[in-house]
């Protein structure tokens, strides 16, 4: 058999592990879900109206729908690659990978088994999410098949970076409660990016901080292809962050992985 060969099957194995995992242990998808969910649900229908005036939609709590599901929905990626980070964290903690690391399998399987899984459960995590925001009123007319085509390749592409990231953090973490901690800035820097108010709203010693991180240029994108907003330059600002943040998480897992147990 031959090294491709071998590293296919041995990686999709890894990969129905790890997905028979997540369903037998709902809860952690669950409770990743819940932040985003439950944020859309309270600045749609608590902040909603004071929001919309906020950025021009009068009385009317549709235009910010319109405005805030496209952050929701990257945040959505960052809080479901958090269960990557603990998963990772308890294979290495429980000896898992220690005892993978004696058969006679592709050594990098392991670790790519964790990272289509997690893209696989970001994509559900999304779609989920995406049609709680439909159901409250987000719309997306203008959209050609091609926009939507290239919305889902961010997205993929976005939910890729992350893991890789989340996978990194998850092998130099002792135990589950760590790795939890450590990935909490996937869930942070949403907060300060522009899910919930334009960067213009912010103060200006600021607005360099939240334009340029990762999450702005991604959902300024996103907001583009769906709504018809200007991309700018925020189109290659958000390919290049997950470029590198591919890069950057693929070879710091792998040199974590490479060394050896903890």
């Amino acid at each position: 058999m031959s090294t491709l060969s071998l590293a296919l099957r041995d990686s999709s194995t890894m990969l129905r592990r790890n997905l028979l995992h997540a369903r037998r242990y709902p809860s952690l998808t669950l409770n990743v879900l819940l932040t985003p969910v439950m944020l859309l649900l309270l600045f749609v229908y608590i902040f909603g109206d004071v929001m919309s005036a906020g950025i021009g939609g009068g009385a009317d709590r549709s235009e910010y729908i319109a405005y805030l599901v496209p952050g929701i929905v990257l945040m959505t990626i960052g809080g479901t690659t958090i269960g990557t980070a603990v998963s990772v964290s308890m294979d290495m903690s429980e000896g898992i990978m220690a005892r993978f690391r004696t058969l006679p399998i592709h050594r990098g399987s392991v670790l790519i088994g964790h990272v289509v899984g997690s893209v696989l459960q970001c994509v559900m995590s999304v779609v989920l999410v995406g049609a709680i925001g439909v159901a409250i009123g987000f719309r997306s007319t203008d959209a050609t098949a091609l926009e939507w085509l290239a919305a889902f390749g961010l997205l993929t592409l976005f939910a890729l970076a992350l893991t890789w990231i989340a996978v990194g953090m998850g092998l130099i973490s002792p135990n589950a409660e760590a790795a939890s901690n450590n990935a909490l800035p996937l869930i942070f820097l949403p907060l300060i990016s522009s899910t919930f108010v334009p960067v213009d709203a912010m103060p200006g010693w600021f607005r360099p901080i939240a334009e340029y991180q990762p999450f702005t240029p991604a959902i300024e994108t996103l907001r583009g292809l769906l709504l018809g907003t200007e991309i700018g330059h925020n189109g290659w600002l958000a390919v290049g962050w997950c470029v590198a943040l591919s890069a950057l998480g693929y070879f710091w897992s792998k040199a974590v992985y490479d060394r050896g147990p903890k």
